[in-house]
């Protein structure tokens, strides 16, 4: 469940800045996407076989 959140998460990031008019939201887009990237390669380090862990 949580590697589907992490994927909806980061393909809604993926998204935004395409229809986004300001530079400023686009760059805090940026990096809550890197951010959010950032958190769901940790997380599968930590459970490397997610749906044992589900």
């Amino acid at each position: 469940m949580a590697s589907f959140i992490f994927e909806a998460n980061i393909a809604h990031y993926k998204e935004l800045p395409a229809t986004e008019p300001d530079a400023r939201k686009i760059a805090m887009l940026h990096k809550l996407l890197a951010e959010e990237e950032a958190k769901f390669a940790d997380w599968r380090v930590k459970n490397p076989n997610p749906k044992a862990a589900e």
